[in-house]
């Protein structure tokens, strides 16, 4: 950032007080959302607080120029604000309005997605599996499993499940040619351009080695293992183990024996992941600020509702409706799979219940609510 002449630093100290006054005289110390705005009414940064007013003045008192508060109020020629009636209706709000508005200070978008790793299976032709963090700014679509924690055992299980099923790990921008494509130009011959395919682990479908259904067939055995459905990859694990076993290749079955290991040890994790995921579905009760509860319908861990607090039998019956729609529509695929636009928010929430566990005397089961 180039230096400021004296000139432009008089000048931004003066709109910078000015700012600071408006914050001092008009905000209020309750849970709400900020927004940093440029002169052009771009805006730059969204952040949350449970005390807006402290919150906003404290940018105004980091050390200039050098903090990100410093930087970031630099950049506003206005902010705006709006009261939320809790900390967890900050929260919720902030991500939203990040995810719709994309402000560029906001680098950091998921605090926890550093933390947890995510098994994305991608869409078109010859699908891959990947590890990624968050909802992977690269890579849009696809089926989201997870989260999960540790992304280097994530990555050694799924190179595992991969190698058993010989599904692809090649990039996206590979060329993918199989044995019942017709070509245009002849194929030229194959060449050893993957150790993979060379040494049985992959069925190539970059070199014309598999057909398309095949493939697409271990991509379904793969969908239903991730799932829970089917462990074939297992299966096949422990029949090469026997088998490598039987002809005394005992180092082979070593090794074939470690690959299920890491496979039993994915599994048990998404058994977990489920169980977790699924537990996350209930009304919760939330107090306000100024008595302003209100009951969010979370259903698998994402936040499908939101309502004030019935006072009326009127609204009792709306409340328990929304309960019916919500949590009697079934859920859409295999019970560990995310769709991409829910990850961050199956982040926020999980993270909320991990850190705070007593909040979660505060759900009641769905079919409870409005009961006496």
């Amino acid at each position: 950032m180039p230096a400021l002449t004296p000139t432009e630093r008089r000048g931004d100290a003066k709109r910078l007080a000015a700012l600071r006054e408006v914050v001092r005289g008009t905000a209020a110390d309750r849970p709400g959302v900020y927004r940093m705005l440029s002169e052009e009414g771009e805006v730059v940064y969204v952040g949350k607080s449970t005390k807006v007013r402290t919150r906003l003045l404290s940018y105004f008192r980091a050390a200039y120029p050098k903090e990100k508060g410093a930087r970031i109020v630099r950049e506003a020629a206005s902010i705006e604000w709006s009261y939320v009636p809790s900390e967890f209706a900050a929260l919720l709000e902030e991500l939203r309005q990040i995810k719709r508005l994309r402000p560029r200070f906001n680098v950091a978008m998921k605090r926890d997605a550093r933390h947890y790793a995510f098994v994305r299976m991608a869409g078109g032709v010859a699908p891959r599996l990947t590890v990624v963090r968050g909802s992977g700014a690269g890579e849009r679509g696809g089926v989201y499993y997870g989260p999960f924690v540790g992304a280097e055992r994530l990555r050694d299980a799924l190179r595992e499940l991969g190698d058993a099923l010989g599904l692809r790990d090649c990039t996206l921008d590979a060329r993918m040619r199989f044995a019942d494509q017709a070509e245009l130009l002849p194929v030229p011959p194959r060449t050893p351009g993957c150790i993979r395919h060379e040494i049985g682990t992959c069925l190539g479908p970059c070199v014309a080695a598999v057909r398309a259904d095949v493939y697409d067939d271990r991509v379904r055995q793969a969908r239903a293992f991730l799932e829970g459905r089917d462990d074939e990859p297992m299966e096949r694990l422990r029949a090469g183990m026997q088998e490598a076993s039987d002809a005394l290749a005992f180092e082979r079955a070593a090794v074939l024996r470690d690959k299920l290991q890491r496979l039993e040890s994915l599994r048990e994790q998404f058994a977990r992941l489920r169980f977790a995921v699924e537990s996350l579905s209930f009304a919760y009760i939330v107090p306000g600020h100024g008595g302003e509860d209100r009951f969010y319908l979370i259903r698998r861990g994402v936040v499908r509702g939101e309502f004030p607090a019935p006072k009326s039998p009127d609204e009792w019956g709306v409340l328990r409706e929304a309960c019916a729609r919500t949590f009697d529509s079934g859920t859409s695929g295999g019970v560990a799979t995310v769709p991409s636009h829910e990850v961050d928010e199956l982040l926020l929430v999980t993270s909320w219940f991990s850190t705070r566990p007593e909040e979660l005397q505060a759900t009641v089961p769905a079919e409870a609510v409005g009961r006496p």
